[in-house]
C-alpha cells in the first residue's frame, strides 16, 4: 500500500525571496506568510498549500528553453483565458520567452527570478 501524503509546500531558489513572494501573492491571491524574512519568504493558499522562496547565494536564473542552468522547478497554473492571464502576469513582472511550444494550448512565462511556469486552459 503506497504511503498517503499530501503536498504541503513547494520551495523555489531565488536571489530575492521577498520580491518573488510579492509577485506570486499578487498573481495567485495567496496570503503572504507572516514568518517571511530576507532569506526566506512565502505565500499560503487558503487550504494551507505553501509556496516558499529561499535565498541562494550566487543564484543563476534558468534560461528557458536551454537546460543550463536547469529549470530548477516548473509550475503549471490553470486559467480561464490565456491572453488575459498573460497580460496581467507580464504587468506584474513576469517575462515571456520567445520559445513557446504550446501553441494555443499553453503559454510559458518566467517569474521575476527566471523560473519558467506555464499557463494552461482549465
Amino acid at each position: 500500500m503506497p504511503l498517503r501524503m499530501k503536498l504541503a509546500a513547494i520551495t523555489l531558489d531565488c536571489a530575492d525571496p521577498q520580491a518573488l513572494a510579492v509577485f506570486y501573492a499578487r498573481a495567485t491571491g495567496f496570503e503572504p506568510h507572516p514568518g517571511s524574512d530576507s532569506d526566506f519568504a512565502g505565500v499560503t493558499r487558503e487550504d494551507g498549500l505553501f509556496l516558499g522562496f529561499q535565498r541562494v547565494d550566487d543564484y543563476r536564473a534558468p534560461q528557458w528553453p536551454d537546460r543550463f542552468p536547469p529549470q530548477q522547478s516548473h509550475l503549471d497554473f490553470a486559467v480561464d483565458d490565456l491572453d488575459e492571464a498573460e497580460a496581467v502576469l507580464v504587468e506584474l513582472g513576469a517575462g515571456k520567452p520567445d520559445h513557446q511550444p504550446g501553441g494555443d494550448r499553453w503559454r510559458v512565462l518566467t517569474d521575476p527570478a527566471g523560473h519558467p511556469f506555464c499557463l494552461t486552459l482549465g
